[in-house]
């Protein structure tokens, strides 16, 4: 049994079953599109946020993996902190018009200010 890790089947219940064999939901990832095929969004935000603006990138389609990557270049060129997941990229602080500029030199053409 090596593929038997319990942490993979958690919320699974027992099976009297002999035959039985736990099947894995895997969530594949969509391939990420190439830079001028992105349609993202730059807004300026601050709801929930008590009353911190962050500027927000949204619309980016592909992998966690390279949506992190493009999210660490934004930050680390801004010199702040921020987050990527779930499809989008917080950036702290009011950076719209450098992260604009910062996304059309890395060939995100497709990109557009929202607000």
């Amino acid at each position: 049994m090596k593929n038997n890790d319990w942490k993979e089947r958690l919320n699974v219940v027992y099976s009297t079953n002999p035959n039985y064999s736990y099947e894995k939901e895997d969530d594949e990832e969509q391939a990420s599109l190439e830079p001028s095929q992105q349609k993202l969004r730059v807004q300026l935000d601050r709801k929930n946020r008590g009353g911190k603006i962050v500027t927000l990138i949204t619309g980016f389609i592909g992998t966690e993996n390279d949506l992190k990557e493009l999210g660490k270049l934004l930050k680390s060129k801004c010199g702040v902190g921020g987050s990527a997941k779930d499809g989008e990229i917080i950036v702290q602080g009011d950076f719209k018009q450098k992260v604009l500029e910062l996304l059309k030199k890395e060939g995100y053409t497709q990109t557009k200010p929202v607000g």
